[in-house]
């Protein structure tokens, strides 16, 4: 088993000693015999070890009896997806600084530790207030599935987007930069992640989150815990489940294939769902959309040749800078050479799209 698991032996009569994971069995010579259940406790221990989780905290966490093996493995993935756009991060501010330096141009201390220090993940976030405003029409939607609720919770609440003015609402946000960004009148915010609200059961009318479940570490325990603490549920998402999804938005489909692998193993739609005991409904996005996420500028292909609106996209510091620039690089020439307009010239038909965005209502 140690030598499986790339541990010293040492390392688990520790594990045993401590209650941390503990064999089913011991062989006639007195050896530890582990079980496949003791396989996959050991599995999730390591693989949070290798986080950075202390024994701790890891014991609370595969110790809890409202996370089963399934859930274990979506936070695994979101922790690691997570760790993943840091480094993705840090590498697209290396080759920014040595594109400044080999130009003479020296960055400032502030900006160093800025992007190198502990806000690296909130700097992704930093161009939302500009280009991620409201889109009237889908607030619209989400506004009346909240029916009568008066108290409103709205989980990563970014900027304050899509909270409905005529309501008593609680945001919850875990970025700092996220939440200084918000306006000084938005709602009242508390730094906390979805997977752990601190509320009591049932304390709102309703939760909402919009476009900020890809982003949760564990999009099921997010969704179970808006269910927990309030009788109405509405979430605005992304469905990434159904046959030929890639090939709905000729970004994805022409330009960023590697758009597939930034949802591989994402929950099914229905597993979203089933999460609140609800069902989805299909949300077209209409061509002059005011919000500036990922799929808006499906009918104004050059929007996305413009890095303030890149940035405020997070796909684009996932996939890396080098994809990105060969996307822009390759989208720029097909506009240039009408190539772009040719093979989609029937969107100028349409005022809406169906892209895939869901709203998901319990």
């Amino acid at each position: 088993m140690a030598e499986l698991a790339c541990v010293s032996v040492r390392t688990l009569h520790h594990y045993d000693e401590i209650g941390l994971v503990r064999p089913s069995a011991r062989t006639g010579a007195g050896y530890r015999a582990y079980s496949p259940t003791d396989v996959e406790r050991l599995r999730e221990v390591l693989a949070y070890r290798r986080l950075g989780f202390g024994l701790r905290e890891i014991a609370d966490l595969v110790d809890d009896p409202n996370t089963d093996a399934l859930a274990h493995l979506h936070r695994l993935r979101g922790l690691l997806l997570e760790q993943r756009d840091r480094a993705a991060a840090t590498v697209a501010a290396i080759d920014k600084e040595l594109e400044a330096r080999a130009m003479g141009v020296k960055t400032t201390s502030e900006e160093q530790l800025k992007v190198f220090g502990a806000q690296l993940y909130d700097a992704i976030g930093g161009a939302y207030a500009a280009t991620r405003r409201t889109e009237p029409r889908i607030a619209a939607k989400v506004w009346e599935a909240l029916g009568d609720a008066r108290t409103v919770l709205n989980v990563g609440a970014g900027t304050g987007s899509y909270e409905p003015p005529d309501r008593d609402v609680t945001a919850v946000e875990p970025s700092a930069v996220m939440r200084a960004q918000r306006p000084a009148d938005a709602a009242p915010c508390v730094a906390a992640a979805a997977e752990s609200l601190p509320f009591e059961d049932q304390s709102f009318d309703a939760a909402m989150a919009f476009s900020t479940v890809h982003h949760w570490r564990d999009p099921i325990a997010g969704l179970r815990e808006m269910r927990r603490v309030a009788r109405r549920v509405v979430v605005f998402t992304y469905d990434a489940s159904s046959p030929g999804w890639l090939e709905r938005f000729w970004l994805t489909r022409d330009y960023l294939p590697e758009f597939a692998d930034l949802l591989v193993d994402w929950p099914s739609l229905a597993d979203l769902t089933r999460a609140i005991g609800g069902r989805a409904e299909p949300v077209l996005i209409p061509w002059d959309c005011a919000d500036g996420f990922f799929e808006a500028h499906w009918r104004r292909p050059e929007a996305y040749l413009d890095e303030h609106v890149r940035r405020a996209v997070s796909v684009w510091t996932r996939v890396g800078p080098e994809v990105e620039r060969r996307v822009v690089h390759d989208l720029r020439d097909d506009l240039a050479s009408g190539r772009w307009a040719e093979r989609n010239r029937d969107l100028v038909a349409h005022d809406a799209a169906e892209l895939g965005l869901r709203l998901l209502v319990a």
